[in-house]
């Protein structure tokens, strides 16, 4: 029907809280950013759209995909709030870009199937693995996983240039940032999608045990 709006959420981010141990929420834009993140213990940035060349001072490339800058500016805001807040932040995919562009840094905004480990495989089902990541000792994605993991591989897009006080926290075989997070362990961000692997996952128990944290303390 015409005139109506309507929200989509994928379900296997929220079912990824719960076998975590975790309540999931699923946000609205249609409420006061600060008020809202008041209610929560951690905050998912999820994947989808790319995020517009804009808000890192690049022009739009030709092979560009689907923009949506009204989420580009509501999610910046979340991430905001969270921060004020001090809550963990676990960002997937186009949620580690955005990450990476807040900081100051910048994007490859788009990268070919036969460069490198072959990133942007779509034609594989999510569920599986594509290729593998080496995660950087000392960080807090290495004590989330083994020295290298299988993950999957569903964005044309790459950070480039590392905003900046982000920690490369993972890499592909060909250098590819896969993972940042921040020095005070509050941010994790990975490029793979973990909510289509194996669950409960490690990033998802990751948050939730960290929201348990700051309520307990």
């Amino acid at each position: 029907m015409k005139g109506i709006h309507f929200d989509l959420h994928f379900s296997d981010y929220p079912r990824s809280v719960a076998l975590a141990g975790g309540l999931p929420v699923e946000l609205t834009r249609d409420a006061d950013v600060t008020e809202m993140v008041e209610h929560l213990d951690g905050l998912v940035l999820t994947g989808g759209a790319d995020v517009d060349p804009e808000n890192y001072g690049q022009a739009h490339d030709p092979n560009l995909g689907e923009l949506e800058p009204d989420r580009d500016e509501w999610e910046i805001s979340l991430l905001a709030a969270a921060r004020a807040r001090d809550l963990p932040v676990l960002a997937i995919c186009r949620g580690l870009q955005l990450v990476n562009v807040v900081f100051g840094g910048t994007l490859r905004q788009d990268v070919d199937l036969d460069e490198g480990a072959g990133h942007p495989q779509w034609d594989v089902d999510g569920h599986e693995a594509t290729h593998s990541v080496n995660v950087v000792e000392g960080t807090t994605t290495a004590q989330l996983f083994p020295d290298e993991l299988g993950v999957n591989s569903l964005h044309h897009q790459v950070v480039d240039i590392v905003g900046q006080g982000l920690i490369v926290s993972a890499k592909a075989s060909d250098g590819v940032v896969e993972g940042l997070e921040t020095p005070d362990g509050r941010i994790v961000a990975v490029q793979w999608h973990p909510e289509l692997l194996k669950k409960p996952d490690p990033t998802f128990v990751w948050l939730v045990g960290q929201a348990s944290e700051r309520l307990q303390g």
